[in-house]
């Protein structure tokens, strides 16, 4: 079955992490309508496992929903970067770690109803103290979390990040390590 045909777009905002247009489609039975769509780089989150095998969560101010928010290491994908590239720098900037060993464990639409983003979800392991600075990471909390409190923190509702959930969730499912709750 194909999908919809795109027959006109208009820009309505560029901006440093996204841009915005409106698309005139014409749908599989003929009709004509508009479609909005958030433009976006692919990203990357990351399950860094420290020596103890803790998950390294980040708390960070995110001024859309005007709170802090408990996440998984995460960032865009700049031009001309690899997904890989892209996380060793991410878990430098917010961590001050370097991985050694970096595996992919899957990959998904953030928001395939009106956004372009699709994000890489990687294991970072066999960490070493390496920072990298960047303009928007100053405020940035490293907090070392046993996967038990992980999961409490979703259950409870102290993590509300959808990339965070998806990632340690998937994390524990594939390798087996979800806690007896």
């Amino acid at each position: 079955m194909p999908g919809e045909r795109q027959v006109d777009t208009r820009e309505i905002f560029r901006g440093r992490g996204m841009d915005l247009r409106v698309d005139t489609v014409i749908t599989p039975d003929g009709r004509t309508t508009t479609r909005e769509v958030l433009e976006r780089a692919q990203a990357v989150v990351l399950i860094a496992l420290d020596e103890q095998e803790r998950i390294l969560l980040v708390k960070q101010y995110r001024y859309a929903v005007k709170q802090f928010l408990l996440e998984l290491p995460a960032g865009m994908i700049e031009p001309g970067e690899t997904p890989e590239d892209c996380a060793r720098r991410e878990l430098q900037e917010e961590t001050g770690f370097y991985p050694l060993k970096l595996e992919k464990i899957c990959n998904w639409w953030v928001a395939p109803g009106f956004c372009s983003e699709f994000m890489h979800l990687f294991l970072a392991s066999d960490l070493t103290p390496s920072r990298l600075i960047a303009e928007d990471t100053d405020e940035i909390e490293v907090l070392p979390t046993d996967i038990p409190e992980a999961v409490s923190l979703i259950d409870s509702g102290r993590i509300q990040d959808g990339k965070t959930i998806a990632g340690i969730l998937l994390y524990l499912f594939k390798t087996g390590k979800y806690p007896n709750t």
